[in-house]
Order: structure tokens, then C-alpha cells, then sequence
């Protein structure tokens, strides 16, 4: 059984990010499971760091976007909406170049929070990054800031 309140519209999701760190750092949403949500992003000079490889930070963003747009897309968005919480990484691959692939999947999904892993692997799948993101579910505001 999916996860998902209505669905989740990839290409609106996508056009939404273009404007802002989303679109800026490449980050794309490429598939919706019934229980998972998964996206890619660029190893280039937007992510990488002055080393040449692929910046932590970059990684974070990555993580909190896949599990952010999880997470409002698990709650009825008329009630309710989600905002990160807590993050946390460890990073345990270098990737130079190419694109790593990211899939987030709920480890709780509470009534006020969710909890997110997110995995990053680079394409030959190894893993890049593990992150864990704590979602707090808030009452939906009157007004969009």
C-alpha cells in the first residue's frame, strides 16, 4: 500500500525547485515508489567542493530536499504541513564526477513527525552518504510565507 496522500506530481515538484537551491544545484525527482521517493544530482562545479569531489553540504541539501518533499506529500496538505527538524550525514564515498542517485524512505511516519533515512549512492550504487531527517508536522498555516 502507498504511502502517499495523492500522489506525488513529479513534474510540479521539479518545476517548483527551479527557482531555488533545488534547480541552482541540478536536483531532479525521478521516481515515486509506494514507499519511497528518489531523485539525482549533478557532481559538477555546483556540488563539488575546492578538493574536487563532491561537498558534504551539497549531500545535506540533497538528503533534506528528497525527504521534505517526502514527507508533504504523506500528509493531507490542507491540514498539515512538514518543515526539517534535525538532520545528520555521514558521508563515506568520494564521488568526483557523474551523478549521485538518492532514495528516501520513512522510518516512522507519527503524527507530529516523521523520520526519514536517505541513502545517496553514486552510479555504480555504492554508497555516498547515509542521512537520517527528522520532519516536524505542523498545523497548516492560514497563509503561504
Amino acid at each position: 500500500m502507498a504511502i502517499w496522500f495523492s500522489g506525488v506530481p513529479l513534474d510540479t515538484i521539479n518545476e517548483k525547485g527551479v527557482q531555488c537551491a533545488n534547480g541552482n544545484l541540478g536536483i531532479e525527482l525521478l521516481e515515486a515508489g509506494d514507499d519511497y521517493l528518489k531523485g539525482r544530482m549533478p557532481v559538477d562545479a555546483r556540488t563539488r567542493q575546492p578538493a574536487g569531489v563532491l561537498h558534504g553540504g551539497a549531500s545535506v541539501l540533497f538528503a533534506e530536499t528528497l525527504a521534505s518533499w517526502a514527507a508533504a506529500h504523506v500528509v493531507d496538505p490542507a491540514q498539515f504541513h512538514c518543515v526539517g527538524q534535525e538532520i545528520n550525514a555521514n558521508h563515506v564515498r568520494a564521488v568526483a564526477e557523474g551523478w549521485v542517485y538518492g532514495i528516501a524512505k520513512p522510518v516512522h511516519l507519527g503524527r507530529s513527525s516523521h523520520v526519514w533515512e536517505v541513502r545517496i549512492c553514486n552510479e555504480q550504487d555504492k554508497l555516498v552518504c547515509i542521512s537520517r531527517v527528522t520532519m516536524a508536522v505542523l498545523a497548516a498555516p492560514n497563509r503561504y510565507y
